[in-house]
């Protein structure tokens, strides 16, 4: 498995929002808009591949300041849940985000990926909420 960053409007983008798509949307019945997928062009689109070349794997990080970066939109092929994609994905995502200068990643995890995230040395901030539709809970770590 590798890791890469992708470029916004590009065919793995492409391939990203459809992964994206199957595993986050189509669930809850949601679709995509124009809109949101237009005000992605400035962020950090990062994907883990098979060595031979298949996504496995997609987060989005934000920029939201000069030291806090978002986690949002990571999805993991379904067959490949809980065998250690999203878990490498997101340590490649934080060094990422140190390398650039970034002290803190904050994200909404779905109350069910609430202890993935525990795992990984995130913490809980705050009550649930609901946001598609679905609990979560802020959480973050302090990179």
């Amino acid at each position: 498995m590798y890791f890469e960053q992708i470029e916004f409007a590009t065919p793995a983008y492409d391939e990203a929002v459809a992964l994206r798509y199957q595993v986050l949307r189509k669930p809850l019945g949601l679709e995509f808009t124009t809109e949101s997928l237009a005000a992605e062009w400035d962020q950090f689109h990062l994907v883990a591949y098979s060595e031979r070349g298949a996504m496995l794997a997609y987060l989005n990080l934000t920029p939201l300041d000069a030291d806090s970066i978002k986690m949002r939109q990571v999805a993991v092929e379904p067959a490949l849940q809980g065998k250690g994609v999203g878990k490498a994905l997101v340590a490649y995502a934080e060094q990422f985000a140190r390398d650039r200068g970034f002290k803190r990643i904050v994200l909404n995890a779905r109350d069910t990926a609430v202890p993935f995230y525990l795992k990984s040395a995130y913490s809980v901030e705050g009550e649930q909420f609901t946001e598609v539709g679905i609990p979560h809970f802020r959480m973050y770590k302090d990179l």
